[in-house]
């Protein structure tokens, strides 16, 4: 077994999004619609949506690998693997176990995770504790949905918003050290790994947001009760995951939320009072709701595209079904 950690970081990401772009204009030729009024409303111009004989499965896979083969690490090094997702049609066996055969991984403990939109803030805290306490050295962490499974494409206001893709990534045991301010920074004194934590659900407004019923559900969703919470909970969640990993708000690099609505992310920014140099995640407008995967799929993209700096430290927060919360500051690949 490997040796417990100090912490765990981030080593790599890796994205995967369907061919097919599905625009606004798409979609008021089949419902009630405009361009004018989703972007006035949610921010989104465009989504993608899966191919019908396109599984979650082939898409986390397609994403895992390429965090996998980013990290540099052979997949038998992987010690667990985990895919947040809240559309799996397969119970058993679970989609983590489906990818580790097409990966090849030989033997790591695989489940699934189901805590809505906050999944992969979920899963990744879940993997981050595994690896701190000794269970796993190296990790794979995925939130991967197909959305467009259940979408009512007759119900203007929930088709509007969902699209399908996945991210993942890598976590590896850090090397750290405890600071006299009681932060882990590494040998340079630079914060590192995966913060601490802030998680929990206020049962009471489970109801907000639901798939709930025999297979095939539909998504649906108070509108108002999430944009309501989200903005006026959501700041105070942020700021104490800061407060947890030692850092203030305005030295992070970036923030990257649930990309639920571009109104969310436009209130809550501004009520975070983010100076002008941390880089903010949009991916909604280009990308949809992808539940579990909103996160991971737009920390991918900013990586990939340097936007982010590595070593840069980095506010990851989700929200969801439950009504859940999940949220910790990373240090950026």
């Amino acid at each position: 077994m490997p040796s417990p950690s100090p912490r765990s970081r981030i080593t790599a990401m890796g994205h995967y999004q369907p061919t097919r772009v599905l625009t606004n204009a798409d979609l008021a030729a089949v419902v009630d619609t405009s361009d004018e009024w989703i972007r006035r409303r949610t921010g989104i111009a465009t989504r993608r949506i899966a191919a019908a004989q396109e599984s979650v499965t082939d898409m986390a896979a397609a994403a895992a690998g390429k965090a996998l083969a980013a990290s540099g690490l052979e997949p038998a090094d992987i010690g667990l693997i985990t895919v947040a997702t809240c559309t799996a049609i397969d119970r058993c066996p679970s989609i983590a176990a489906q990818v580790a055969e097409r990966l090849a991984l030989p033997g790591p403990v695989a489940f699934d995770l189901n805590n809505g939109c906050a999944g992969f803030c979920t899963a990744l805290a879940c993997a981050d504790h595994a690896i701190r306490a000794g269970a796993a050295g190296h990790a794979l962490v995925i939130g991967a949905e197909k959305m467009s499974d259940v979408t009512d494409w007759t119900d203007r206001r929930t088709c509007v918003l969902l699209g399908d893709g996945a991210g993942a990534a890598v976590l590896s045991a850090a090397d750290a050290v405890h600071s006299v301010d009681g932060t882990v920074r590494s040998a340079d004194g630079a914060a590192v790994g995966i913060g601490p934590v802030v998680w929990g659900s206020d049962p009471t407004r489970g109801d907000a947001v639901r798939l709930a019923g025999d297979w095939h559900p539909y998504f649906a969703q108070e509108g108002q009760t999430v944009f309501r919470w989200a903005t006026g909970e959501l700041p105070a969640i942020a700021r104490e995951a800061c407060a947890r990993a030692g850092i203030d708000l305005a030295d992070l690099a970036g923030v990257v939320t649930h990309q639920a609505n571009l109104r969310i992310i436009d209130v809550l920014t501004r009520r975070l009072g983010l100076p002008d140099h941390v880089v903010v995640a949009y991916d909604v407008v280009e990308s949809g709701n992808t539940s579990a995967a909103s996160v991971p799929l737009a920390l991918s993209k900013l990586t990939e595209r340097g936007t982010l700096p590595s070593g840069g430290p980095v506010l990851l927060l989700a929200f969801g079904g439950g009504l859940s919360w999940a949220g910790q500051v990373v240090t950026c690949p």
